[in-house]
């Protein structure tokens, strides 16, 4: 079973996710970071319309894949946990960035946040991980 721990943890994420992307959009961070226009560059050539039904596309496919998940079972919804555990991680290139310009990197107020839950997180998520494994 996945701790309450774990669970808390994640669901105090929930919330620095929406503040940190609250600061990427009102900073212009999609303007400005190389990775949003590797990832989303694709979009920027496709009409208005067709872009929001392909990303409302993926974000039905990713919300069929979690309920999913919750249907199968807690080992696999453990694992699932594992990307936001990754992209916690993920947020140090703001970091990196901010050292790069000399200065703020849109982003960076919110993402002093993540390598604390990484820390919280996958501490947890690995005492989670031993416990479910001897079961």
């Amino acid at each position: 079973m996945i701790s309450s721990k774990l669970k808390i943890i994640f669901f105090i994420s929930i919330l620095f996710f929406i503040a940190h992307g609250m600061e990427e959009i009102f900073s212009g961070f999609s303007a400005t970071d190389s990775h949003v226009q590797f990832v989303f560059g694709y979009l920027n050539t496709l009409p208005t319309p067709q872009a929001t039904f392909v990303v409302f596309q993926i974000m039905l496919w990713l919300a069929l894949i979690v309920a999913a998940l919750l249907v199968v079972g807690e080992r696999l919804l453990l694992w699932m946990l594992t990307i936001p555990g990754l992209i916690f991680l993920y947020e140090l290139h703001h970091f990196w960035k901010a050292i790069e310009v000399g200065g703020y990197y849109p982003g960076i107020i919110t993402a002093v946040a993540f390598p604390v839950l990484a820390l919280l997180f996958w501490s947890e998520w690995i005492k989670n991980y031993r416990a479910i494994k001897h079961e």
